[in-house]
């Protein structure tokens, strides 16, 4: 499939077995897993996951979802993902571009792969096509206002927080989205597992932080979810 619209990752496609251990600090209380679930409970129903990566959570929403499928336009991770569970269906394939037919999805997540926003109109469109009535799309993002890693994004050369995170709102209030916060964090086993994402993530800076921070296993993390019902 050609996907004029991919741009790869540099974390997750750069290097996959060290965004592994990142999903795993993700989030160690489930606590944005339970929001998503309360946003649109997937269990019995199917589910897409957008952007699904290596795979990595595709087989909890197995778990719970009657259908699971995976779609991913990296193809550094289209077999990774693949190979992740038997029961979940893995595609090529991107927001722009869902090899899927009208109205064949329940819930789709976007979590951390597809930043909707101002420019993402078609991405949208396309995940309202695949959505079946009183279905819902809930992407997870980086809320720049709240928490040690918002601190870290507010350090790199992009709009300030207040600026981005009006804009992001205001975008997704035109089209009728329900905004929810979730402050979280990042839990790490070990200290040299700590610096190497935080070094991938924040290249330019994570050393800074880090110094600042010397006993730190992890970060408090806040996350915005987005819900938009069809």
């Amino acid at each position: 499939m050609d996907l004029p619209d991919f741009r790869p990752a540099p974390n997750q496609g750069g290097d996959p077995g060290l965004y592994e251990i990142e999903n795993r600090a993700l989030d160690p209380r489930g606590l944005v897993l339970d929001a998503m679930r309360r946003a649109a409970p997937w269990a019995g129903r199917t589910l897409l996951d957008l952007g699904c990566g290596s795979g990595f959570w595709l087989p909890g929403y197995a778990a719970e979802a009657s259908e699971t499928i995976g779609v991913e336009p990296d193809p550094r991770l289209v077999p990774l993902a693949a190979a992740r569970d038997p029961r979940a269906r893995v595609l090529a394939g991107s927001a722009e571009h869902l090899p899927l037919p009208d109205a064949s999805v329940d819930v789709v997540h976007a979590r951390f792969a597809y930043f909707f926003g101002a420019g993402a109109e078609a991405g949208l469109a396309e995940v309202t096509r695949v959505l079946r009535p009183g279905g819902a799309l809930v992407v997870v993002d980086n809320d720049w206002r709240a928490g040690e890693f918002a601190d870290l994004l507010n350090a790199l050369p992009h709009a300030t927080a207040h600026e981005h995170g009006r804009h992001t709102d205001t975008w997704w209030a035109e089209r009728g989205a329900e905004r929810t916060e979730v402050m979280s964090d990042w839990r790490f086993d070990s200290r040299t597992d700590f610096e190497s994402v935080l070094r991938l993530e924040f290249p330019g800076h994570a050393d800074t932080w880090l110094t600042a921070h010397p006993d730190a296993l992890g970060l408090t993390y806040g996350y915005l979810l987005f819900t938009v019902r069809r």
